[in-house]
């Protein structure tokens, strides 16, 4: 599926809760992201992004790349990118964040 070699590496981008939200958002981001980056390649395979990075490329650079969109479309309140907890895949998973209500009487 991918086309990896000694000069580059794999990010994952978990986009489930963004796209429940809305679709196009999704396609916005990818959109986004490989105008920001060219050099990247992006794969989307229904929820998730997998990118293919040059290795001078930070995990990092992507993270800051996710977080200017978010703040672009107005979301940036709302979702946040976070670290994904699998230990095969690197990269991040867009969450929405938790918030509370207080109601008052």
């Amino acid at each position: 599926m991918s086309q990896l070699n000694a000069n580059t590496k794999q990010f994952f981008v978990n986009v489930r809760e963004l796209s429940f939200k809305s679709e196009q958002l999704v396609v916005d981001l990818i959109r986004y992201l490989s105008e920001a980056l060219p050099q990247l390649q992006i794969i989307r395979d229904a929820n998730e992004l997998e990118i293919i990075a040059p290795l001078k490329l930070s995990k990092r650079m992507i993270r800051l790349r996710i977080k200017k969109y978010l703040y672009k479309k107005g979301v940036n309140g709302e979702y946040r990118p976070i670290s994904m907890r699998e230990v095969d895949k690197d990269g991040y998973v867009v969450k929405e964040k938790k918030g509370y209500k207080l109601s008052y009487y």
